[in-house]
């Protein structure tokens, strides 16, 4: 029973009992999509007025990526590191998607 909460969809990240959450904003989703782009809706407005806060955000979220992955597939952090910023740096090189706007509100 979901006691009137809205169920998960498949794959959405439980935060439920994150304690370090409590007082926070989120600025960002990320979803992927089965062989094409990722889908990212971001909103600046949570984080800051400065795109340099949201630079700040990503290299702390590859930090948090490389610690996730050393866990989830036995390689050591600094070499989940080195594999996430190649990522970064092929993508910045030869982008496979191009973003577009997206109006609306979620629901």
């Amino acid at each position: 029973m979901s006691w009137g909460r809205k169920p998960r969809p498949d794959g959405e990240l439980n935060v439920t009992g994150i304690g370090v959450l409590k007082g926070t904003r989120e600025f960002a989703r990320l979803w992927a999509v089965s062989d094409g782009p990722s889908i990212a809706l971001i909103s600046p407005s949570a984080l800051s007025s400065d795109p340099f806060v949201f630079g700040m955000s990503l290299a702390d979220a590859a930090r948090h990526g490389a610690k996730a992955y050393a866990q989830a597939v036995g390689i050591s952090e600094e070499e989940a590191m080195v594999r996430i910023w190649a990522g970064l740096d092929a993508e910045r090189a030869h982008p496979t998607d191009a973003p577009t706007q997206i109006s609306g509100k979620a629901n």
